[in-house]
Parts: structure tokens; C-alpha cells; sequence
């Protein structure tokens, strides 16, 4: 009987309240159709809010600062030879090697190919440069680049070199063998072929600066390698420095000859 009671009880507690909501929904009618408040302006969730990033490369950006800032710093250097590529070139003593000539270093570590194609602009010295210098391709293989990939963003950094100077020598260095990445040799030897073939269509100079490094068993030299087997030491850059030279000289002769100023 108890549970009778509290059935009881619960209607009768009940009514007032079904009769109030009867009542507002009367009133409700009357009044009309309600307009709906607008909803208020959500923000769009933190993990869609889009982060703004400058330079989809960023890694070297300050090493491409530097340039700009070294190019600022003083007048553009007339005829000078400008040495474009990767640690290498960075690495390499180009005010000291080469004492009678005006030059320009624009090589950064670790670049690639498509980082030299990405900062193209920001690499260009104020002044034309009489050579031009190239060392790259070697990080894109090691990076696990194809041969086919690197020997064409190669060929097509040396296109664009060609059009913007087309009087300036241009002449690439071939990749050279060290010992860390002797395994990649294969594969950098189809890139140097593939680019040597290509030189004399396109007009620029493609230079072995490879050979020079093997020792007389036919591998890398490491006597001309830092620790890391990776990079030349100075006396490797001595065998670099003298085709290089020798290259830049023969390049002024040509120009004397031609009658040519710059």
C-alpha cells in the first residue's frame, strides 16, 4: 500500500505543474512565432588556426640574412667571381685562395639543389659577376634524391645562371668523392655524366674536380678529408684552389682576347 501512496503522491504533486506548462504554451500561441537569437561568432578551433611561417625553408635563413647584410655593407664587387653552393663552397677560404681576384661566397651548409632554386634571388650578388662558380648536388643524393632529379634541378640552376649572365663564364664542379659517402659514388658519377654532357649546349664549363682526390688505389684520398670524412681539408682545397685558378685565369685570357671589359 505504501508504493500506492507515493503513486499518489506523486500525481498530485504533478498537477500544478502540467497545468502551469499548459498555460505558458496558451500565452506562447498568442504571442506569435518566436524569433531565434542569432548564435554568437565561435572561434574557429585552435588546431585550424593557421600559423604563419615566413620561409617554408628556414633553416638557412639566417644564413641568408648574412648575405644580404655582407652585400649592404659595402660598394658591389665589379667583375667578381661569385662561388654558389653548398658547405663545400661555404667551407672553402675563397678570399685567401684567391688573392687577385674579387669574389663573392655564397655557399650555405647542407644545401640542396632546390634550396639553391628556392633562394635563387637572395643569392645574386648587386653587381654581375664575371664567373660564376658552382658546387652543388651532392646533399640531394645523400638526401636519397635520384640521379635523373639531381643532374635536372642542376641543369636547371645552370640554365638560369646562363640567362641571367650571359656573358659570365659558368663552370660546374663535378661532385667529388669522400670518404663518408663513397657508397654514393655511383650514383654521383651518373650525375657528373649526365651534366658534363650537357655543358657545351648549354654553355658553361664543367670542370672534374673529383679525380684529383682519389688515391692511387683508385678511392677517396682520406689524407685530404677533415675527421668527418666528409669535408676537404685544406690541403684538399689546395687541389681545388689550382684547377679553379687555373680555370679563372685561362677565363680572363679569353676575355682579353675577345675585347670584352666584363
Amino acid at each position: 500500500m505504501r508504493m500506492a501512496n507515493i503513486s499518489c503522491a506523486r500525481a498530485i504533486g504533478t498537477e500544478p505543474l502540467r497545468r502551469a506548462v499548459l498555460g505558458l504554451a496558451l500565452l506562447l500561441a498568442a504571442a506569435g512565432p518566436l524569433q531565434a537569437a542569432p548564435l554568437p561568432t565561435q572561434a574557429p578551433a585552435p588546431d585550424k588556426v593557421a600559423v604563419p611561417n615566413a620561409d617554408p625553408t628556414f633553416p638557412f635563413s639566417n644564413e641568408i640574412a648574412a648575405f644580404a647584410k655582407a652585400e649592404a655593407a659595402g660598394p658591389p664587387v665589379a667583375d667578381a667571381t661569385l662561388f654558389l653552393g653548398s658547405s663545400s663552397i661555404r667551407l672553402w677560404d675563397i678570399k685567401g685562395s684567391f688573392t687577385d681576384i674579387g669574389t663573392v661566397n655564397r655557399g650555405f651548409g647542407g644545401a640542396t639543389t632546390p634550396d639553391v632554386l628556392h633562394y635563387y634571388k637572395r643569392l645574386l650578388p648587386k653587381a654581375k659577376p664575371r664567373s660564376i662558380i658552382v658546387y652543388v648536388g651532392e646533399n640531394d643524393l645523400a638526401a636519397g634524391a635520384t640521379p635523373d632529379k639531381v643532374a635536372r634541378d642542376v641543369l636547371t640552376l645552370l640554365r638560369q645562371l646562363r640567362a641571367d649572365y650571359p656573358k659570365a663564364h659558368i663552370a660546374y664542379l663535378s661532385l667529388k668523392p669522400s670518404p663518408i659517402r663513397w657508397t654514393l659514388w655511383p650514383q654521383m658519377a651518373a650525375v657528373n655524366m649526365t651534366v658534363s654532357a650537357r655543358s657545351k649546349a648549354m654553355k658553361f664549363d664543367y670542370l672534374d674536380v673529383g679525380r684529383p682526390l682519389l688515391a692511387t688505389d683508385g678511392l677517396p684520398d682520406a689524407s685530404l678529408f677533415r675527421a668527418d670524412g666528409l669535408h676537404m681539408n685544406p690541403r684538399g682545397y689546395e687541389r681545388w684552389t689550382r684547377l679553379v685558378d687555373a680555370y679563372l685565369d685561362h677565363a680572363v685570357l679569353a676575355d682579353v682576347g675577345a675585347g670584352r671589359d666584363s
